[in-house]
């Protein structure tokens, strides 16, 4: 059986290597969707990818607990992966991946960023000890800035409420690690406009981020000291750590996550700040118990209550700056699960108290049900069943005026080539939840039934194809909606794979209501958004990309825009770089095209542009020596239909910009 695993190893490494030219964030960027761009969450989401492709798990000393922490997995794959370890022995090669059952394009693309073939344990692991973590534990020191050649309206001196802070962004990290037994970091980031070893902030940084976590010590199974990120069941009542989009969802079947981990990221949202652990009591049960109190940013009634919670993070203006850290904010909960032959039950509790009330302004209808008071309380049963052919998870949530939500997902392998997942979820209009944050159409999990049904098919062995439904009913008015309302949402895409070349091709169908002019009845709001990528990679150190993004939004107007782009890569064992030109043209912010493209280590952005005009942007990484590595970034933007860039303080009084990204980093 292995020499013929080995045999059809040997006819795929053309095509492993050829993907291989990718990095992680091409591939991730093929599996979602612009409308799934939630940058409060997607930046942490990013940065949560980064850390696990900087400690890639060795799949032949490798754990149930560990696959699950790779969010794009579902259950099945999981069962698959460690099914075939067991059966076949350690992995020679991750060639092998494409042995393993239920393993589709998109996973075998992705996990060899994650995962590494290495060798098998001679003895049971254990936690080191201190001498062995001082000797064999690593140190990476990275420091990252941005220098953009242009002022924007607040960085000129005199200007009445303009910014404090100079026009350049900047973060330094440092992290000393062994294995994922030990981590302990400190992250200091400064958004541009910030002050930096001033009066406003003395300590030199506008955000720190701290922590120390320690893994399987005994009935420790985890424990995080500082800040850090937590999720349990299917979000109802607390997601921190990861955001599923849509499309990720179909990826990895409505898999339930228990998640704790160290906020590592330069976002300033939704972390918790104290002291978290997870404890295994007994083999299929465990625990886990948290407590949190941090500053956060608010905007104040005059009578001292809050009107609106903050999380941008941003301190540049003296409005800005008042509002720094004058609320603070209590989380104290606990979850305790148990997981045995293909089932799993969970009960879960959230309590959040303020030390100001929140009192929103509830004049407009769409607020009335927004969170309101000094304490709240959540929480919530999740619950499911696992085995080859399908997988059923959900949870079940109310808040303390007995308010409920609830999500459940169903997910179906009639053959090993084709997958179906159904998910429904009823989050009512008077359900609330602080840190809450599950499926759906919006960003709420509030005022919101919906239907989904996606499928994941391998067609033939080089053409996969995936798509899913979305339909959604608002029962409560909503911002801009002064009536129930429902939207539909569909996406297809299609993956087809030669030795050389390979093809994409997406298209996502969204049809919401909105008000119209007169707040009268609800008229259509629909966007269409597609994308055309075909890459060639002939060798093992080059390929090139050839991309076309669409979009076209009828809502009171019809407007239609389109970017086409050219991408250059060349890698070679010491550096690599990356050249890409495009050429965009929209009618108006409505038909807006999104982009991916090379950013440093743990920076995310997924650049926008409408109007006309050219992007250009260069990438190049070297690594001077085995300890030090440099990376540059330079990009051009250039728009033909204006004179001015941006409103208000961002406000940049030409018609082009340049932006030059500088990173170092140094492991010992």
């Amino acid at each position: 059986m292995r020499q013929y695993l080995l045999f059809l190893f040997l006819v795929c490494c053309l095509s492993v290597s050829a993907q291989q030219q990718k990095t992680w964030e091409e591939v991730w960027h093929q599996m979602i969707s612009e409308g799934d761009l939630d940058e409060e969450y997607s930046e942490d989401s990013y940065e949560y990818l980064q850390q696990l492709s900087e400690n890639p798990i060795n799949l032949n000393q490798t754990s149930r607990k560990e696959l699950e922490q790779l969010p794009f997995l579902s259950e099945q794959q999981i069962d698959d992966l460690l099914g075939y370890l067991y059966l076949y022995g350690p992995m020679l090669s991750l060639g092998e991946l494409r042995m393993v059952r239920s393993m589709d394009y998109q996973q075998i693309a992705l996990l060899p960023f994650f995962v590494v073939a290495g060798e098998a344990p001679a003895k049971k692991k254990t936690f080191p000890s201190l001498s062995t973590i001082e000797k064999y534990g690593k140190h990476t020191i990275t420091a990252t800035a941005r220098i953009p050649f242009y002022y924007r309206k607040g960085d000129y001196d005199g200007v009445k409420d303009g910014y404090k802070g100079y026009k350049y962004r900047h973060s330094l990290r440092y992290q000393f690690s062994y294995g994922s037994y030990l981590k302990i970091g400190l992250v200091g980031s400064q958004d541009a406009g910030e002050p930096f070893l001033s009066s406003s902030n003395p300590w030199g940084y506008d955000s720190y981020s701290y922590y120390l976590q320690i893994q399987q010590l005994g009935l420790l199974e985890n424990m995080v000291v500082g800040k850090y990120k937590l999720s349990t069941g299917m979000g109802l009542v607390l997601n921190s750590s990861f955001s599923l989009g849509k499309q990720v969802m179909l990826q990895n079947m409505g898999r339930q996550t228990v998640s704790l981990r160290p906020h590592t990221s330069r976002s300033e949202a939704d972390y918790m700040q104290g002291a978290a652990a997870t404890i295994s009591l007994t083999k299929p049960l465990s625990a886990t118990v948290f407590a949190s109190y941090r500053p956060i940013d608010a905007t104040l009634n005059t009578d001292g209550t809050v009107s609106t919670l903050i999380t941008s993070g941003y301190h540049r203006t003296p409005t800005e700056l008042k509002k720094k850290h004058n609320t603070h904010q209590t989380d104290l909960g606990a979850t305790i699960n148990y997981r045995k032959n293909g089932f799993h039950m969970g009960a879960n509790a959230v309590y959040t108290a303020f030390d100001r009330p929140l009192h929103p302004d509830t004049q407009q209808p769409y607020r009335q049900y927004y969170v309101q008071g000094s304490d709240f309380l959540n929480a919530s049963l999740s619950y499911g069943y696992n085995q080859y052919r399908f997988s059923l998870n959900g949870e079940t949530a109310t808040n303390r005026k007995g308010a409920l939500a609830t999500i459940h997902s169903l997910s179906y392998l009639p053959s090993e080539n084709f997958r179906l997942m159904a998910l429904q979820r009823l989050y009512r209009y008077d359900y609330t939840s602080i840190h809450a944050h599950s499926f759906g159409e919006t960003s709420r999990t509030q005022n919101e039934t919906g239907y989904y049904l996606g499928f994941s098919c391998q067609a033939t062995p080089r053409l996969s194809l995936q798509g899913y439904a979305d339909y959604a009913y608002f029962p409560w008015v909503r911002y801009q909606v002064s009536q129930p309302s429902h939207a539909w949402d569909f996406m297809l895409q299609a993956d087809y794979q030669l030795a050389y070349w390979s093809l994409m091709a997406r298209h996502r169908i969204r049809l919401r209501q909105k008000d119209n002019a007169d707040k009268t009845t609800l008229i259509a709001d629909n966007e269409h958004r597609g994308r055309l990528t075909l890459t060639y990679a002939p060798l093992s150190n080059w390929s090139a990309k050839t991309e076309f993004d669409y979009a076209r939004s009828v809502y009171k107007t019809t407007s239609f825009g389109y970017m086409l782009g050219e991408h250059l890569s060349y890698a070679c064992p010491r550096w690599q770089m990356n050249i890409a030109a495009s050429y965009f043209h929209t009618d108006d912010y409505n038909s807006r095209i999104y982009i991916y493209e090379r950013q440093m280590q743990h920076d995310f952005s997924f650049p926008m542009f409408y109007g006309q005009g050219i992007h250009m942007a260069f990438f190049a990484k070297a690594d001077v020596t085995k300890s030090l590595m440099l990376s540059v970034k330079l990009g051009y933007t250039n728009y033909f239909d204006r004179a001015v860039i941006g409103s208000g303080m961002q406000q940049i009084l030409q018609s082009h910009t340049t932006d030059l990204d500088l990173q170092v980093r140094w492991k010992f």
